[in-house]
């Protein structure tokens, strides 16, 4: 084997390295720096208040996934109160400023997306259960593919609705006539709504998954914005109208489309499926 040391000069004549060269090795260090990239957010900024720091924002600044936020998405502590994932999207956003919680729903599921594909790639392996056969078979699906959507102004005119403020819409409903006030829902008011679930489930209370949603999105009918008339109008709106507001919400609602082509390897059966958000999304098998 040839002698490196001796080939580029770095041995003195007793064979050890001159001082500057102990120098240079004995302070030596590694300084690794993790790639960052910008992910563009459905809503374009356009639905969040003046003073919200996305307020305006096309695109949101994350820094790669390491090791280290690996171990968020191992703590058992932190999965088994499921702020796991919502604590590795705050760590890996530049912007310390920016709340995960408080993103629009669409924005938040960009972010979770991205933030997968910069720690295990693009391709997503998982199992699902074909809609024909109803067998449970193996399938990859290409997080790349991704589309983000979001109405714009004719959009909304286009449906009938207007928007009073950022992220508030108001419509009328067919049955009722009321004019009905609502806003795109957050993070927050996301886990809100599965913590309401868990709790109705241990204290063994009727669970209405429905009618809890449409309390925390509708902000006023006819203009009252009072707790009491909203409460009072969810209980008694006719089903026509609750499914009329709800078809509107989600025509206008920014996100990202996960839609693609799934065919069924056991019956050969295909349609265009929803990539679903299992266990394997960030806790891969490999």
């Amino acid at each position: 084997m040839r002698n490196n040391e001796d080939r580029l000069g770095m041995n003195g004549a007793d064979g050890e390295a001159p001082p500057q060269t102990r120098e240079a090795q004995s302070g030596a260090s590694f300084s690794f720096s993790t790639p960052t990239e910008f992910v563009e957010l459905p809503s374009r900024g356009r639905y969040y208040p003046e003073k919200h720091p996305l307020h305006g924002k096309e695109e949101v600044e994350i820094r790669h996934m390491t090791a280290k936020d690996e171990d968020i998405l191992t703590s058992e502590t932190l999965i088994k109160k499921g702020i796991a994932v919502d604590r590795l999207l705050q760590n890996v956003l530049v912007d310390k400023g920016i709340a995960a919680a408080d993103m629009l729903v669409g924005d938040k599921n960009a972010l979770v997306v991205a933030t997968r594909i910069t720690g295990y790639g693009p391709e997503y392996n998982t199992q699902l259960n074909c809609p024909s056969c109803f067998k449970t078979v193996a399938y990859s699906f290409d997080l790349d593919l991704g589309k983000l959507y979001g109405a714009t102004e004719e959009d909304i005119r286009e449906h009938e609705m207007t928007m009073v403020s950022p992220g508030v819409f108001e419509m009328e409903v067919p049955i009722s006539k009321a004019m009905v006030g609502v806003r795109l829902m957050t993070g927050r008011d996301e886990d809100y709504l599965i913590k309401l679930s868990e709790s109705k489930k241990k204290q063994k209370l009727p669970e209405a998954p429905l009618t809890d949603q449409l309390r925390r999105m509708i902000v006023s009918v006819n203009g009252d914005s009072s707790n009491e008339v909203i409460n009072d109008f969810v209980n008694h709106m006719p089903a026509r109208d609750s499914r009329y507001l709800r078809a509107k919400y989600y025509k206008v609602v920014p996100d990202i489309d996960l839609a693609q082509e799934f065919e069924c390897a056991s019956c050969g059966h295909a349609q265009e499926l929803e990539v679903p958000f299992t266990v394997d999304f960030f806790w891969p098998r490999q």
